[in-house]
């Protein structure tokens, strides 16, 4: 592997970190700001049960579902990166293999 194959290894490694990061903090800050809504507005309802349910189950589900969206795209998206790298692998690797002479003939 020459040195700029592995700086675009390391770049594009520190890339996917980074995109990771970003993506987790993305969903932390709307999951809270989410509770933040639902937490004000229990607050602001002074006790109508019925109202509550109805706040507390929307938000809920809300966050379970950005929350399972961005896990469950994060892990299609790891699972094609590494079979697009595998197959990639395999084709250099076959490349690399020089195919057998060919048999001599025998009258």
């Amino acid at each position: 592997m020459s040195r700029d194959d592995e700086a675009r290894a390391i770049r594009e490694t520190e890339l996917e970190k980074d995109r990771a990061r970003y993506g987790l903090l993305a969903i932390l800050v709307s999951n809270l700001a989410i509770a933040g809504v639902a937490i004000f507005g229990v607050w602001r309802l002074d006790g109508d049960k019925a109202v509550i349910v109805g706040v507390l189950t929307a938000a809920f589900t809300a966050v379970s579902s950005m929350t399972t969206a961005y896990l469950g795209i994060k892990a299609i998206s790891n699972t094609a990166k590494s079979i697009a790298l595998g197959d990639a692998a395999a084709r250099r690797h076959a490349e690399a293999v020089p195919a057998a002479p060919p048999a001599p003939r025998t009258p």
